[in-house]
């Protein structure tokens, strides 16, 4: 199988990837990103969330040799990725749907860390969500990469 996150053909959403237990209301880190479906005629697609009681459970692997490691484990509430295959009949519809999430994360006062407009039409956002000056309360990132990138690539190794 091929490493899919480092594929040039992709929509990704890390959705609240790392949403914190102890906050919830106004400053959860939690967004609501929808469902996304696999993309037509053979598009990749990945989908994973992890909640709170699978990364209990990891926790307890770690508490006797790294209990540091294990107390922030167990204060993350869910992970989320989706990764979509861009196609040309979804493409329009994913850059909408990235926009719309993009604007949502701002008007909820989430912090744009990174952006990153490549030169290929790499389109690349990072957020975080805080309660104050006191602790994380969420991070997402979203990707999406070109279609002239995987052509490029193509044309080269012919």
């Amino acid at each position: 199988m091929k490493h899919v996150a480092c594929h040039p053909l992709l929509f990704a959403v890390v959705a609240a990837g790392l949403s914190l237990n102890a906050y919830a209301g106004a400053n959860s880190g939690e967004v609501d990103f929808g469902k996304f479906t696999a993309p037509g005629k053979g598009g990749e697609f990945v989908e994973v969330q992890i909640k709170s009681n699978l990364l209990s459970l990891a926790a307890q692997l770690l508490d006797k040799e790294q209990p540091e490691a294990a107390k922030l484990v167990r204060s993350v509430r869910l992970i989320r990725v989706n990764v979509v295959g861009l196609t040309d009949e979804n493409r329009a519809e994913m850059k909408k749907r990235l926009q719309h999430i993009r604007n949502e994360l701002d008007e909820k006062d989430w912090e744009r860390n990174v952006n990153v407009q490549g030169k290929d039409g790499e389109d690349v956002a990072v957020y975080t969500k805080t309660r104050g000056g006191e602790a994380l309360a969420g991070v997402a990132v979203t990707v999406m990469d070109s279609v002239k990138k995987i052509g490029e690539t193509i044309k080269k190794n012919d």
